[in-house]
């Protein structure tokens, strides 16, 4: 599309002709900030809105512009809510049709992920495996896929097993992994298999190396083992090739020597589907080493899927585990993983299964684009922007400046005492008058202020930090405890 006028404010004037280069005209209003831009103000300049096909405004704007559109006969259309994000609605402005109510950025952005989601359906559907197991596909070129384990499942009571085979699927799992305790019975593993084949149609896997046990979940339909080793072969590789299933194979000693021969005894005993696991061991514990010993097995061995443990990593480093699974997953990539491990052991590792998911798909779309994986549609950004956007407003110099203070002192409210807390990932405001639930701070403040239960300015602006804390301890899946430090 040619002829695009960007309307704008003073403040954000060096940033948007910064951004839309020579790809469009720009137009500064007498307004300091661009939000407030009205029609009012654009007819002041209607000469110069003449000749244009479309008029992009601020998107933080509410003003309504049908009269003016109808007048001029040019849309008028909302852009982005930053003046730094102008410049990539308009490498998309042919592509995606532009609203009057729905700022531009989040069109954009709605628009890059429908095509990533697309896209990554696309390459499922024509991808080949040389594994398939209940009709999912692991290894070769298909994404990788991310196993879940549900730790000491056969000890855990049957709604509760139910649950968390619900939550690692609702976070993306493709695979749950039930990890059977070290004083586990035959019993015990196969009603934990029957419980988790009623509660999902995804493969099921069963992590042990006692080849009782193996037989157990086996029997029950388990349908991928892990793990196979010498210590175990002789006694479950022929009952496992006889039901087909497919079989995590494992080294004796972490030796490459030790996987590479497991592997050929499986295949002896007439395995047909097996993944081999070098093992991916800790940080400061040979984490450089083992990842050598998975580049090296790849070079021998180009087609059989390889099981990537990260968990082994993020469950041993005290960092935040969004970059760590990122990072570890674009690794499993170059090394061609078809499995991306984690057990969601510890707090800090809550939300491993659904970030590794999420790099499962980044490393799929820059393999199908041959780029990074940046600029896919979909992201890992959780604390850091990816860009960062100009300050639209400064300190007036010559006004009043009043240093902020701590107030130190307050007043109880006379409607009474409100406790704030996170329940069934809701946030509650409990009152003597009853409890006020909702999903974000402004909803919940805004229902306390309507129903008369806050009547100090002073406890209301104290529950609005409050509520906000309690959203974002939501948002990031962290606790929070009224009072305390976020």
């Amino acid at each position: 599309m040619a002829g695009i006028l960007a309307v704008t404010g003073r403040l954000a004037e060096q940033t948007i002709r910064g951004a839309v280069a020579d790809t469009a005209e720009v137009l500064v209003l007498d307004v300091d900030v661009a939000a407030f831009t009205t029609a009012a103000k654009l007819r002041e300049r209607i000469d110069e809105l003449k000749g244009y096909d479309l008029i992009l405004v601020s998107g933080m704007t509410n003003a309504n512009f049908d009269g003016l559109e109808d007048e001029l006969g040019i849309p008028i259309r909302l852009g982005p809510k930053h003046a730094h994000d102008i410049g990539t609605v308009l490498e998309f402005i042919d592509e995606v049709p532009l609203s009057k109510d729905v700022p531009a950025c989040e069109l954009i952005a709605d628009r890059l992920r429908e095509d990533a989601l697309k896209s990554l359906r696309k390459i499922e559907e024509s991808a080949s495996a040389p594994i398939n197991v209940r009709g999912l596909k692991i290894g070769g070129n298909s994404r990788m896929k991310v196993l879940a384990e549900v730790v000491d499942a056969d000890s855990m009571a049957e709604e509760k097993l139910t649950a968390r085979i619900g939550y690692y699927l609702s976070e993306g799992a493709d695979i749950i992994g039930l990890g059977i305790g070290l004083e586990a019975e035959p019993g015990g593993v196969q009603r934990a298999v029957q419980v988790a084949k009623k509660a999902t149609d995804a493969p099921i896997s069963i992590y042990t190396v006692d080849a009782g046990l193996i037989m157990a979940g086996a029997g029950a339909g388990a349908d991928i083992i892990f793990s196979l080793n010498a210590g175990n072969m002789h006694e479950v590789g022929a009952r496992i090739a006889e039901y087909g299933m497919a079989a995590v194979v494992v080294p004796d000693d972490e030796s490459l020597e030790s996987l590479v021969e497991n592997i050929s005894t499986a295949r002896e005993a007439g395995i047909k589907q097996i993944i081999a696991d070098p093992l991916l061991s800790p940080a400061g514990y040979g984490m450089t080493k083992s990842i050598v010993r998975h580049y090296r097995f790849r070079e021998m061995d180009a087609s059989t899927p390889l099981f990537f443990g990260a968990g082994n990593v993020t469950e041993l480093i005290d960092a935040d585990s969004v970059g760590v699974n990122a990072v570890l997953a674009g690794i499993a990539s170059e090394l061609g993983a078809g499995i991306l491990f984690t057990p969601e052991r510890s707090h800090k590792c809550r939300g491993s299964v659904r970030e590794l998911r999420k790099a499962a798909d980044m490393m799929a779309l820059a393999r199908e684009r041959h780029s990074s994986p940046k600029d896919l549609g979909i992201d890992l950004l959780w604390i850091k922007e990816k860009h960062s956007r100009a300050i639209e407003r400064s300190i007036d110099a010559d006004g009043k400046v009043i240093e902020a203070r701590a107030k130190g002192k307050w007043k109880s409210d006379p409607e009474g005492f409100i406790r704030i807390f996170i329940s069934d990932n809701k946030i509650a405001a409990q009152h003597k008058s009853g409890a006020v639930v909702g999903d974000t701070a402004e909803e919940v403040l805004d229902t306390l202020l309507e129903n008369g239960i806050v009547s100090r300015t002073d406890h209301a602006a104290y529950l609005g930090r409050e509520l906000m804390k309690a959203e974002l301890a939501l948002r990031y899946r962290r606790s929070y405890v009224q009072d305390d430090e976020f």
